[in-house]
């Protein structure tokens, strides 16, 4: 071999040996420093950094995706869908009494024992962020023949309540009702604790001064921290026959107070005050029609046909305005159990007083329960009432229940004894 090759091979060959020496020694370099805990903790540290803008930055793209949204001004509804719910409410009831007559039947109807079937379909939806827009359908039946007749008659679907409630701000909110108003529905805005229904009107309503009929009503709700102030000013016809000549109306203002006590307890003051009036015209305006007059009060025509008769003076006259006040405490003494009791005077007469006393565990799984201890006082007429009731609650599933129950209910010399039961479905 030539001299000068043999000098090139050996040099190659050192050269190799070298660079196979040092690639040894720097990769144990790299495995010794991918095993020191140190190096992988920063290790560790840059993916976790990594992995944690990524996220920043798909967050900051939803942000400015809803951001968009909630700043756009586009048509009502199209952001929430209406939320429909149905509820078919069911009371059947065995009554045992002494005697059939008009006295055990008032006492019946005193006690709030509705049997029948209740049907109710409830659309809400948010036409703007924090609104609400509420409509709900009655289900029953109605004979055109004789007058409380329902057998064989078909069912058919009215309107029963259209309520818009809108939330100006945290502390501010104020709530129309054109059409079904009641006092109760105030609970909508003030978010007033959950009433469990039980068997009759004393166990589920609360003071009789909240299920009253406001035909159309407008209300304004102030909230604190724990003070809640309501004041709703109504109207509604007196329920005349629409072929009396005479119609009247009944302007309402009801007032609520609610405070919110330690321990998950609230205090409620309410009040309703109801001036009816009476008018000789004889006509009646239509749905969602207030008539206002500002000029002079009007005078009966004079005439001196006697045809015509003597003039109604009763007519011409304000009825006598009449008045409650109730008093309601309400507390939670688990997370399902809850305790309440209510008195309501009316007139401010202390002879005409309504209470009762609930105590009910509203659970939505399992089994339930519920007693209730109510009364009457009416001094003019000295007829006292009495009631009290028990049931059990059993949930099948999350929409069905079953409540068995007893009721027992005297009313002056009338004495009646109730074995119950209340079906709800929800849909």
């Amino acid at each position: 071999m030539d001299p000068v090759g043999l000098v090139v091979e050996k040099v190659k060959g050192i050269a190799k040996s070298s660079q196979d020496f040092i690639g040894g020694f720097l990769h144990r370099n790299q495995v010794a420093a991918r095993r020191n805990p140190i190096e992988i903790l920063k290790r560790l540290q840059r993916e976790a950094f990594s992995d944690l803008m990524q996220l920043r930055d798909r967050q900051d793209k939803v942000e400015r995706i809803i951001s968009y949204y909630n700043t756009s001004n586009g048509r009502p509804f199209q952001e929430e869908s209406t939320h429909v719910r149905g509820e078919v409410d069911a009371l059947g009831a065995i009554l045992l009494t002494g005697n059939i007559d008009q006295q055990h039947y008032d006492a019946v109807g005193r006690a709030g024992i509705r049997t029948g079937i209740d049907s109710r379909v409830t659309f809400e939806s948010t036409p703007w962020q924090k609104d609400k827009l509420i409509a709900e359908f009655v289900v029953n039946q109605k004979s055109n023949r004789i007058p409380g007749d329902v057998s064989g008659s078909p069912l058919s679907l009215s309107l029963a309540k259209v309520c818009y409630m809108a939330n100006v701000s945290d502390w501010f909110s104020a709530i129309a009702i054109p059409i079904g108003a009641k006092c109760k529905d105030i609970d909508i805005i003030t978010n007033s604790s959950h009433q469990e229904k039980g068997l009759t009107d004393s166990s589920s309503f609360g003071p009789p001064l909240l299920n009253q009929h406001n035909g159309s009503a407008i209300g304004l709700t102030v909230k604190n921290s724990n003070v809640v102030a309501s004041l709703v000013q109504s109207i509604s016809g007196l329920g005349m026959h629409p072929t009396s000549v005479a119609n009247g109306y009944c302007f309402s203002t009801f007032g609520q107070v609610i405070c919110q006590l330690p321990r998950g307890a609230k205090l409620s003051l309410l009040g309703l005050h109801q001036r009816p009036r009476s008018s000789t015209l004889s006509i009646r305006p239509g749905a969602l029609t207030i008539p206002v007059g500002f000029l002079r009060n009007g005078k009966a025509p004079e005439t001196t046909d006697e045809t015509f008769g003597p003039p109604l003076e009763a007519t011409t006259q304000d009825i006598i305005s009449t008045g409650s006040i109730a008093l309601k405490l309400e507390s939670k003494l688990d997370e399902c159990t809850r305790i309440g009791g209510w008195i309501e005077m009316k007139n401010t007469n202390p002879a005409h007083l309504q209470w009762a006393v609930n105590v009910y565990d509203d659970s939505e799984y399992g089994i339930g329960w519920g007693m209730s201890l109510s009364g009457m006082i009416e001094g003019t007429k000295g007829l006292n009432q009495f009631q009290s009731e028990s049931y059990l609650k059993f949930n099948l599933g999350k929409r069905l229940s079953l409540k068995p129950g007893v009721a027992y209910v005297t009313y002056g010399n009338a004495k009646t004894f109730a074995l119950m039961l209340r079906s709800n479905w929800s849909l």
